[in-house]
């Protein structure tokens, strides 16, 4: 078997890579040579993504690290984490601790908190008139303005902290991803001790004031929550708004019929992950998956946004549909992992386009698509920038 070399190249920025559908199309399971040269399998498949998301036999660890199959050169997400031998315990501890602060009860008390930073960042939006970028206007500051009140990290601070995710997410350069994810746990730390001298109604404090759980562990897991808790939603609402753009009759159906906001949403974060990367597992022991013997320690990534394009689930799957009918998506994972962020992440998406279609009905692109970039050294993605015009 000849193994397909990652990245895949991509057409276009809304067009599927050519071999990654070709290879769905041949199964849902492929061999396939990082980015950095290492071998491993890529599976594609809604139904067997869906199961292995949940399936012990993977995991984020690896007996031996420094000879586990890499996916780049991010210190955060490019090879192995956590402990080999307890890793599960770990988990399972960990999602105990952090879930209460992520309960339907605490995110339906944020919404309103996220409808008011919103329609701030709109009323500048409108003042300052187009053309503007939406990007740095809107996608950029709404998810790091409510991550950091939920926490409890001073909105001061973005610059500092937004560098530094940045750089740990970097999946080319190892040294500056380390340095990042460094500084960043530094001050997880300060802000731990800080919480400890002036205690508020945030997150961190309450992590820090937790039995049993560590100064360093309460500053690792806010840092953590601090990290993906905005650089995946910044990607959804620009990402999510260059598709509505490039699709205005969808745009003009939201226009006119508000309660089409949630089904768009579940579009928005269905749609952008076509494919051609992936979760990164390890196999924790020999498993064979459709056929295919894949040994323990091998590298096996669980492409979700190719299973959410797995034409024998979602119907003519390359096209944007707010009004596709309901089937779970994969983007938020499944099972033991699901994203506990997950709610917070649909809300902030609510309302943004629920407000950006209210106060901006003519809202569009000020460039041609062509013309757009993302950041293709960060892990998450995204648009560098989004001009628009109304």
């Amino acid at each position: 078997m000849v193994a397909a070399q990652l990245p895949f190249d991509q057409p276009g920025l809304l067009q599927p890579p050519p071999l990654l559908r070709a290879l769905q199309a041949d199964g849902p399971i492929h061999r396939i040579r990082t980015a950095v040269g290492d071998e491993g399998w890529l599976v594609t498949g809604y139904d067997l993504v869906r199961h292995l998301l949940d399936d012990d036999r993977l995991g984020r660890s690896h007996p031996e690290p420094d000879k586990a199959a890499r996916t780049g050169d991010s210190a955060m997400f490019g090879g192995p984490l956590g402990d080999y031998e307890s890793e599960q315990a770990d988990h399972r501890r960990m999602r105990s601790l952090l879930q209460p602060h992520f309960s339907p009860k605490r995110m339906r008390a944020l919404r309103g908190r996220v409808e008011t930073l919103t329609s701030a960042l709109l009323d500048e939006l409108a003042a300052a008139g187009p053309p503007a970028d939406l990007n740095a206007a809107l996608a950029l500051p709404l998810p790091i303005a409510v991550i950091c009140e939920l926490l409890g990290v001073p909105y001061g601070d973005r610059g500092r902290f937004r560098a530094w995710t940045q750089a740990a997410a970097d999946v080319t350069d190892r040294a500056r991803s380390e340095h990042g994810l460094a500084e960043l746990f530094a001050y997880g730390q300060e802000l731990v001790a800080r919480k400890r001298a002036e205690p508020g109604d945030d997150v961190i404090t309450r992590l820090a004031d937790t039995e049993g759980v560590s100064d360093d562990e309460a500053a690792m897991m806010g840092m953590a929550l601090l990290f993906a808790g905005h650089e995946t939603t910044v990607t959804a609402i620009g990402m999510g708004a260059l598709w509505l753009l490039t699709n205005p009759d969808q745009w003009q159906a939201i226009v006119a019929d508000p309660s089409l906001i949630d089904p768009t949403v579940e579009e928005i974060l269905r749609a952008p992950g076509q494919g051609g990367g992936g979760i990164p597992r390890y196999a924790h022991a020999d498993l064979d998956i459709e056929g295919v013997h894949v040994r323990a320690g091998e590298l096996v990534l669980l492409d979700t946004g190719a299973a959410n394009h797995d034409a024998t689930v979602f119907e003519d799957p390359d096209r944007f549909d707010s009004s596709r009918q309901a089937v779970p998506h994969l983007t938020f994972g499944h099972g033991a992992r699901y994203c506990i962020g997950a709610p917070l992440a649909r809300i902030e998406l609510q309302v943004v386009f629920s407000q950006l279609t209210t106060r901006f009905p003519t809202l569009r692109l000020a460039v041609e698509v062509e013309e757009l970039t993302v950041n293709q050294h960060v892990l998450t993605g995204g648009l560098a920038a989004l001009p628009v015009r109304w």
